[in-house]
């Protein structure tokens, strides 16, 4: 690419070339900072994600992490830098955030958004995303179930500059510190996030070297105008049509319920609306999610059906429109709770909007997976060393089965894109034992293609006392089949205390553990697709009962 180049659109090379630098970009922030992040929740189970976007927001390119941070960091970079004001903005400024209604997901998930300037002139901005252990609030974790308030949930940051001119302000830092329970672990991964962004810092600043500011501009509009185009022909392949279907959640955190989420899809032509204004009042409990995450719940369905190649950019998103309804579980209001929001109601999102798709594209949509990432928290103070820890880990569970193959067992399915956290860096790491890690056999729905199994983990705490928070779904619900493939087998949580035996546990539960206590938790497998002989006497999968 040369910097003489005059036509605002590149051509196909050069469009490739443009591609493959920014999104190499956004992966080598990710990387730096899983490599130099604390916590096993960053470093092993990758969770994070980062990209690079224009002065005013507009997402440009995004590194392959997490589906539901990368949905919704262009809303939550969008309005930060728009409550900040890009004009109080100065060479060496960084700014940090987390706040859920700003279009974040939930408290643990902190953003960093550093401003790149070149020769005095805000050129990009690159950003990332990190789930800390802990933020504060009334459980270790900072994830609990039974929050009926954000207050509950931890220390929500509005958008401010956590460093200024190049320096850090320790007096902010300290001050978030004295908030978390994990003070060590949370600064090393904030330090982390910025040297991530630093790197990326450095290597848009090359690129605007190399090619020159006024190239650097048009390769950034002609990615987003590429995306654009692409989708609207993808969208436009498939027929036109409206379908509706209700999915529900069955637990809001702090008592069993029924919660219906209702997606109605209107495709005409190169456009897709997506209508989720039907879906129930906020709850009092913390499922509720911000309408960011609605919109990335969107934007991953139509890619994933369309055609997964688009590239993830601004223009992903201009040819599909997202309806939410300000105060519903759809797009929770101040001061609803929001943290298992992105882990439950997200993949219940997803699941409706695939209900609704399967009326249209009836050959192109799976049925059902487990519907939740399964988020299990275990922390308090460590006899061993006397500081506080914080376990977290979202569980994989089944895929639902597809037009032309089985479901994977024990993956993360739709929203999630997480590794595990190995057996050992768990042991080593915290007072706790796994005994059992394994694939929950004969949990995916049969069908002609069967729906991936589940998994078991089963957890001792060996000294002390801690509390254990467990979010999951499908406990009295199934994962559906679709077109005669049978539902899935549900979740199953149970702790066995030392002395008073067994009890199983509600989708959302916390619990008080002692040495000695067993935490069991079972996900749901993946519905079945289609008849087989097993199947053919059986009842329909229950989408045709809902839609």
């Amino acid at each position: 690419m040369t910097a003489d180049h005059c036509s605002d659109d590149l051509g196909p090379v050069e469009l490739e070339i443009a591609r493959n630098r920014f999104e190499s970009t956004a992966e080598e922030i990710g990387t730096a900072l899983i490599r130099t992040s604390y916590s096993p929740n960053i470093k092993d189970r990758r969770d994070c994600s980062a990209g690079v976007y224009s002065p005013t927001g507009e997402l440009i390119a995004q590194a392959e992490h997490i589906p539901l941070h990368l949905g919704l960091m262009p809303t939550m970079v969008r309005n930060v830098l728009a409550e900040v004001g890009t004009g109080s903005l100065e060479p060496g400024d960084v700014l940090i955030s987390n706040n859920p209604y700003l279009g974040g997901s939930h408290l643990p998930d902190t953003c960093l958004v550093t401003p790149v300037f070149a020769d005095g002139r805000l050129v990009a901005v690159v950003a990332n995303m990190a789930h800390h252990v802990d933020v504060g609030g009334i459980v270790p974790g900072s994830m609990a179930t039974h929050a009926t308030e954000i207050f509950q949930e931890g220390v929500r940051i509005p958008p401010v500059k956590l460093v200024q001119r190049g320096e850090l302000r320790t007096d902010l830092i300290a001050l978030l510190m004295a908030n978390v329970r994990t003070a060590d672990k949370t600064r090393g991964d904030l330090m982390a996030q910025l040297a991530a962004n630093r790197l990326g810092e450095r290597r848009i600043g090359e690129m605007v070297a190399e090619w020159g500011p006024g190239l650097f501009r048009r390769s950034c509009s002609a990615l987003v105008r590429y995306a654009e185009r692409r989708t609207r022909a993808a969208v436009a392949a498939l027929p036109d049509g409206i379908a509706s279907f209700t999915d529900h959640l069955e637990h809001d955190g702090v008592e069993p319920r029924s919660i219906p989420i209702t997606a109605t899809v209107r495709k005409r032509g190169d456009v897709v609306e997506i209508d989720l204004t039907a879906s129930a009042d906020q709850v009092p409990g913390a499922v509720n999610c911000s309408y960011a995450v609605t919109e990335a719940c969107a934007g991953y369905v139509v890619k994933a059906l369309t055609d997964p190649t688009l590239p993830s950019n601004a223009g992903l998103m201009r040819p599909v429109r997202v309806l939410t309804r300000p105060g519903s579980v759809c797009a929770a209001e101040f001061p609803a709770p929001v943290a298992n929001g992105n882990t439950q109601t997200a993949q219940r999102i997803v699941d409706a909007l695939l209900g609704a798709f399967a009326q249209i594209v009836p050959d192109r949509v799976p049925a059902a997976s487990s519907g939740s990432m399964s988020i299990v928290t275990i922390g308090g103070r460590d006899p061993r060393t006397g500081r506080y820890y914080s376990y977290v880990e979202t569980y994989g569970g089944g895929q639902g089965a597809g037009p032309h193959a089985d479901g994977d067992s024990a993956v993360h399915t739709h929203m999630t894109n997480t590794r595990n956290t190995p057996c050992e860096v768990i042991e080593r790491e915290y007072p706790l034992r796994v005994d059992r890690y394994a694939i929950a056999r004969g949990t995916g729905g049969a069908g002609r293609w069967r729906g991936g199994d589940g998994l078991i983990r089963e957890i001792t705490l060996t000294d002390g006392a801690a509390t254990a928070v467990v979010a999951t779904a499908r406990v009295d619900s199934r994962p559906w089949g679709l077109h005669g493939g049978r539902d899935a087998t549900g979740a199953r949580i149970a702790v066995t205390h030392r002395d008073s035996g067994t009890t199983e546990l509600p989708a959302m539960s916390s619990v008080r553990l002692e040495a000695g206590a067993t935490l069991s938790v079972r996900t749901a497998g993946g519905g079945g697709f289609g008849k087989d002989r097993s199947t053919a006497a059986g009842v329909e999968g229950s989408v045709g009962a809902q839609a």
